[in-house]
């Protein structure tokens, strides 16, 4: 079964910055596509970026420029640097792992990490 635990959320002041962590237990990390999504209150839960196995990465709009995704295949990680954070990011920040593998779907997603940003 796989696991993702995410880790890093937190209270920051506007401006500041977080890196959010995302290990994942399992034998498909390398072969899928890793993705951050949020959800605030009222709100869906929206897609902020993803990075494909062979590293292409993709953002909402509202961090362009902000945020980064990054992942490291050696430790089953994902990461989401963020900086100049806004109050408009606080939310629920969950980890998401995608896959296709030999006609079988995967997607599993984390529990979620609270990101709260201060005015």
């Amino acid at each position: 079964q796989v696991q993702l635990v995410e880790s890093g959320g937190g209270l920051v002041q506007a401006g500041g910055s977080l890196r959010l962590s995302c290990a994942a237990s399992g034998s498909r990390f390398s072969v899928s596509t890793m993705g951050w999504y949020r959800q605030a209150p009222g709100n869906r839960r929206d897609l902020v970026a993803s990075i494909t196995s062979g590293g292409s990465s993709n953002y909402a709009d509202s961090v362009k420029g902000r945020f980064t995704i990054s992942r490291d295949n050696a430790k089953n990680t994902v990461y989401l640097q963020m900086n100049s954070l806004k109050p408009e990011d606080t939310a629920v920040y969950y980890c998401n792992l995608n896959a296709n593998i030999l006609l079988r779907k995967y997607d599993y997603w984390g529990q979620g990490t609270q990101v709260t940003v201060s005015s």
